[in-house]
């Protein structure tokens, strides 16, 4: 019982995150990854939730990360990072079909 009990918690929670593949340029970087959060509200509102929160950074996971100076530089890939808010130019959801 304990483990099925444990199961719907998890998968809740699972099932409780929303992800969106955004394109973030900073004045430096532009970056293309997830940002995840919880299913609260309504969907087109939670790219601005992320900027106009209360928290100073945001989580971007499976990310690519190229050197606007050096566009043919290379480009990064990272697991994960933490990016502040402040150095953000332009977040916007990215459509890659």
């Amino acid at each position: 019982m304990y483990e099925e009990n444990n199961f719907e918690e998890n998968n809740s929670f699972i099932t409780g995150i929303w992800s969106e593949r955004v394109l973030v340029i900073t004045k430096d970087y532009q970056i293309k990854g997830n940002v995840f959060m919880p299913k609260t509200g309504r969907k087109n509102r939670v790219l601005s939730d992320i900027l106009n929160g209360a928290k100073r950074f945001v989580a971007i996971k499976n990310c690519e990360v190229v050197h606007r100076e050096f566009p043919n530089r290379k480009a990064e890939t990272h697991e994960f990072l933490q990016l502040n808010l402040n150095s953000i130019i332009l977040l916007r959801p990215l459509n890659e079909d």
